[in-house]
């Protein structure tokens, strides 16, 4: 983060304490129930903003060497990451070109050619077709070169690969990210690896989950056994950069902070930051490590979460801080977001009971309003996107 940008935060957060307001926005804001329900709207999230934007697929840690593979999931399509000879990482659809059988079984491993277990195609992990029984016999007049796996648009930054599941398009993913690669660089993950890790699926919305984590007003209710004593209360702001949002939740040694300490303030060591890369990716950045949140919507009320510990390269079991110190952290907040994801299902059970028509995001929830604005924004571009 920018040295500047860094002490006008905490200084900014500084002063609301000391004269005890809030960082509030303008007006208070309506959420309309319905949209976290409605089956269609889900659809048209998934079709025009789960596919189109990227996903943080994979941590590079997870795909380190040439021959590296990884299968997974992306907003609902069958995903095969692969490392190729030199050092390029590719995302293809999971599916053979001969009859839509699934490539790829294993969940991750080396290799650099597979073979589809039905009738035997083979592809290199580059994505060409490279082999298959009796072809020409079989497939006269057929190209090889036109029925490779079917590529994804995929980028390697800031320690992860990122994945656009429009396989039709490419996708400017150094222009989506510019209003924060510089503060995403300087954290330095593509130097960490994952020390513990937690995968769950909620029976919530998608957008409940983001909207718990980027507010401060439930930390002393929600989380008074957890971590509530150990923030301001109701405390905290955020700002918008670009579709994503930069939020920022300052701890009770924030405000003790002196003037004649100044040079040596450092945002992390006083507040947790939280990034939300639209539209379902999240950073919870705290001291010594970061937090990586990926969420895969299934359903309006069903949410896969994967939740991975990040630590500095050098800290796995043995060495550094070791793995007890990562898994304790871990296991606090898993504890935390449990207590999170508890609440929000509870409010995705009672969404369709009619005690409320729409939800209310007070002055201090502002960051709330900001992030359904953005999902809005897209769903009014791609009904105006004429079709290819």
């Amino acid at each position: 983060m920018d040295r500047g940008v860094e002490l006008e935060l905490i200084d900014e957060l500084r002063s609301l304490a000391a004269t005890r307001s809030f960082f509030l926005d303008e007006t208070v804001a309506q959420s309309p129930v319905e949209q976290y329900l409605d089956e269609t709207r889900f659809t048209r999230e998934r079709e025009a903003i789960m596919r189109r934007l990227p996903q943080a697929a994979a941590h590079v840690s997870e795909l380190a060497g040439p021959g590296a593979f990884l299968r997974c999931d992306v907003h609902g399509l069958p995903v095969l990451l692969t490392r190729d000879r030199q050092g390029a990482a590719h995302a293809f659809l999971n599916v053979c070109r001969h009859r839509g059988a699934r490539l790829v079984e294993a969940a991750s491993g080396c290799a650099h050619r597979f073979t589809c277990p039905y009738h035997g195609w083979t592809y290199a992990n580059s994505g060409p077709l490279v082999g298959a029984p009796h072809f020409e016999s079989g497939f006269g007049g057929i190209d090889k070169a036109g029925i490779g796996l079917k590529p994804l648009p995929v980028h390697e930054a800031f320690g992860f690969v990122w994945v656009a599941g429009d396989p039709g398009g490419g996708f400017d993913f150094d222009g989506y990210f510019a209003p924060l690669a510089d503060e995403l660089d300087a954290l330095g993950m593509a130097a960490m690896t994952i020390a513990a890790e937690d995968r769950m699926v909620c029976n919530a919305n998608w957008k409940l989950l983001i909207e718990g984590g980027i507010e401060s007003y439930h930390f002393r209710v929600a989380h008074r056994g957890t971590i509530g004593p150990y923030f301001e209360d109701n405390l905290s702001s955020y700002r918008a950069l670009g579709p994503h949002l930069r939020s920022v939740l300052p701890r009770t040694g924030m405000a003790a902070l002196t003037e004649t300490s100044r040079d040596g303030w450092r945002m992390r060591d006083h507040a947790n930051l939280v990034y939300t890369l639209f539209p379902t990716t999240q950073l919870l950045v705290q001291q010594d490590h970061v937090v990586w949140i990926r969420q895969e919507p299934l359903a309006p009320g069903r949410t896969s979460l994967r939740l991975a510990t990040l630590a500095p390269t050098g800290s796995e079991p043995g060495e550094g801080k070791g793995d007890d110190h990562w898994q304790r952290n871990h296991a606090i907040t898993i504890k935390t977001l449990e207590e999170d994801i508890r609440i929000g299902e509870g409010i995705h059970a009672g969404l369709a009971s009619g005690a409320n028509d729409h939800f209310l995001f007070g002055r201090f929830e502002g960051a709330l309003d900001r992030f359904n604005q953005t999902v809005m924004e897209h769903l009014d571009t791609a009904a105006t996107r004429k079709p290819a």
